[in-house]
């Protein structure tokens, strides 16, 4: 990338598997040019075994799990605790203009929460605001579902992933080495 190309935003969402998946290969790539990578889950927690956790770290790649997982949160304010912390971070991370990707897993899963009002621990506004003032060189990933309209328009690329058939729904339980 020239100096005077700014780095881009891109969104994973939509109801179908791989979102995440596509943002870690892209962190791949990204590592195999020899970038600085940086991934921030934020609702994944740190407590689950998955296997990306285990090779970035092969790979000298910072990796924050930071969420409480995906439901049965019984404690909402550690809940909101967990987010708070993963988007301060989030800032820090971005604002160093020490990397050339960061992903923001499971991200847009945070909007949707409706257990409590969200907009008084992260707003859209906010992450816009955020990745538009990032360095130059910084590009930035998201993903999870239901992206945000607003949050959606305001970045430079959106996937969405369309589920078709999942053996979930045929009770088939998460393999390991797919899911995690």
């Amino acid at each position: 990338m020239s100096n005077n190309q700014k780095g881009v935003v891109l969104c994973y969402t939509g109801n179908g598997k791989g979102k995440s998946t596509a943002a870690f290969g892209l962190a791949i790539r990204s590592i195999g040019h020899g970038k600085k990578v940086c991934i921030i889950q934020f609702i994944k927690s740190a407590d689950i075994l998955i296997g990306e956790r285990e090779v970035f770290k092969k790979l000298d790649v910072e990796m924050y799990s930071m969420g409480k997982g995906f439901t049965n949160i019984n404690d909402i304010e550690d809940h909101k605790k967990g987010i708070t912390e993963a988007w301060e971070l989030t800032k820090d991370k971005i604002n160093s203009g020490e990397y050339d990707l960061i992903v923001l897993d499971e991200i847009n899963n945070v909007f949707a929460i409706d257990r409590f009002p969200i907009e008084d621990v992260l707003s859209v506004e906010d992450c816009i605001d955020v990745f538009k003032n990032r360095p130059d060189r910084t590009n930035i990933v998201i993903t999870g579902r239901n992206a945000p309209e607003k949050l959606m328009d305001a970045v430079d690329l959106v996937t969405i992933c369309e589920e078709k058939k999942h053996y979930y729904n045929e009770g088939r339980m998460a393999v390991k080495g797919i899911e995690y």
